[in-house]
């Protein structure tokens, strides 16, 4: 039986682990631990980008053993999550005390009982799979996988010295995709690795009920309710989270744009659980997590609108196609569906992810990953409709993979022959109405990037990039793209 294994790169758990100020006790931690003094652990979970369209799975239990065999289990309820939907960032997922100590073992337990995966097949299609067995070709139900703690990953929990344990929860090695057989069968062999004490660059997102605000310190705080939980609650079973803002934070509240104090100020006035997602990163020194982009109120989903998250695929005048849709309704339900259509009109507020610029409706065009807020107008599943004419759209970081056709400086090119967009198929995409002419439309096999505020000139032809940024307005093209960033086996360059 021939097997294909899928692109799905790692799932990162991230945990960061830090001695509570509060703890009692002053002294020095045994291995044995003291249950008088406790600790807090921040769970993050991710994903890289793949081939799966949706890996949606039940995340029963997240437990740490110490050294003298105590176990800790980190995760308060059962939490289900996408990892398909988690390609460029890592997520919060709970806040943890435990027993100070030296913890040698982490164990991760998922629920396959109830699995959405979905996989692409040749033609771009999301198929969903059918038998999902283990290494004997055994029905999954539940899977347990565990990581050793030992020697430079050893976690020491001590008074005063917060640490950092990253688990790589690896999907490519942990998943075979068999496509000959129809439905596709999936089996599945848990991978895990650790590292302690390891920074990314990768953003994290953290989501929940605002719990307070603190305008003198440029701080808030917020309960975590990680993926798709409910937002307007006032429970805390996955901990809290103290947030660090600057000048430089942007912020999006009830669909108006603010920068740095001004954007505090303002949240500072939402009622306490106002529903907030952070995106920023946790720092080592000093420790803690600090916000780059903050949405609050009515921007954020799961709050007044029905919510749709995917990648334009087509555009014929006012109406968007968008495929890989997650759908969040206003009541709180959550499901993932293959291919939405949206309307947008000149009302419609649109808005790019961390810019304080004025947009409109017309710059948003095909291959562009957006956020639009509306009205359900068909919740037929064959047949989802989003009217955003009244709601708000946001262009969100869009994703390349390809290898480079030409780059020469001195005629302005940087084109790709593209291998995905957003993760999937670039056939699955029209670019029709994407050109100034229909002989300018967009073209996958030479796609026109603007590199103008990038150093690129070390990167040969036919060298593989991956290059993020936003899709040019519809009907402007050439150029197809204003890149942010490219990265390239040798490096990585970034718009200053």
């Amino acid at each position: 039986m021939k097997k294909l294994w899928k692109r799905t790169g790692l799932a990162l758990l991230a945990l960061f682990a830090a001695l509570a100020l509060s703890a009692c006790g002053g002294g020095t931690a045994d291995e044995t631990g003291d249950s008088s003094a406790t600790g807090v652990v921040n769970i993050m979970l991710t994903d890289a980008e793949g081939d799966f369209t949706t890996y949606t799975v039940d995340v029963l239990s997240l437990t740490l053993t110490r050294a003298d065999g105590t176990r800790v289990e980190t995760l308060p309820i059962t939490t289900r999550v996408d990892f398909a939907q988690y390609t460029d960032l890592t997520e919060f997922l709970t806040a943890a005390s435990v027993p100070k100590g030296v913890y040698k073992a982490a164990t991760l337990t998922l629920d396959y009982g109830n699995a959405d995966i979905q996989v692409e097949d040749a033609n771009g299609m999301a198929v969903p799979v059918g038998a999902i067995v283990d290494g004997n070709g055994d029905p999954v139900t539940t899977l347990t996988v565990d990581v050793r703690l030992e020697g430079v990953r050893a976690l020491p929990i001590v008074p005063g010295i917060p640490r950092m344990l990253s688990l790589d929860f690896d999907l490519k090695q942990s998943n075979t995709v068999d496509m000959t057989v129809s439905p596709p069968e999936v089996t599945v062999q848990p991978v895990l690795y650790a590292e302690v004490d390891r920074e990314s660059d990768k953003p994290q997102r953290l989501r929940g009920p605002l719990q307070s605000v603190n305008v003198n310190n440029g701080t808030f705080h917020l309960f975590i309710h990680p993926f798709h939980a409910r937002l307007a609650t006032g429970m805390r079973p996955f901990g809290s989270v103290n947030v660090h803002t600057d000048e430089n934070t942007h912020f999006e509240i009830d669909g108006q744009v603010y920068t740095g104090a001004e954007g505090l100020a303002v949240l500072a006035l939402e009622p306490k659980f106002t529903g907030v997602i952070v995106r920023g990163l946790y720092r080592l020194q000093p420790r803690r997590f600090e916000a780059t982009e903050v949405y609050a109120g009515s921007s954020v989903p799961g709050g007044e609108m029905d919510v749709v998250t995917g990648s334009v695929v087509a555009r014929d005048a006012d109406t968007l196609t968008l495929r890989g849709v997650t759908v969040q309704r206003s009541n709180g339900v959550v499901i993932f569906n293959d291919t939405v259509t949206v309307t947008v009109a000149d009302s419609t507020i649109v808005r790019k992810a961390a810019s304080r610029d004025p947009y409109t409706q017309i710059d948003i065009s095909v291959g562009q990953r957006v956020i639009v807020f509306g009205t359900l107008t068909n919740t037929e599943l064959n047949n989802l409709q989003l009217d955003a004419s009244n709601g708000y759209a946001r262009m969100l970081y869009t994703d390349l993979r390809g290898e480079v056709v030409t780059n020469d400086p001195l005629l302005d090119k940087f084109d790709l022959n593209l291998i995905a967009i957003n993760g999937r198929n670039p056939a699955l995409f029209d670019f029709t109405g994407t050109g100034r002419s229909p002989a300018e439309d967009a073209d996958p096999a030479n796609y026109e990037l603007n590199v103008s505020t990038l150093d690129v000139s070390a990167i040969m032809a036919g060298t593989p990039v991956h290059a993020r940024g936003f899709v040019t307005p519809f009907g402007s093209a050439p150029k197809d793209f204003d890149a942010t960033s490219v990265a390239w086996k040798s490096g990585l360059v970034v718009q200053p």
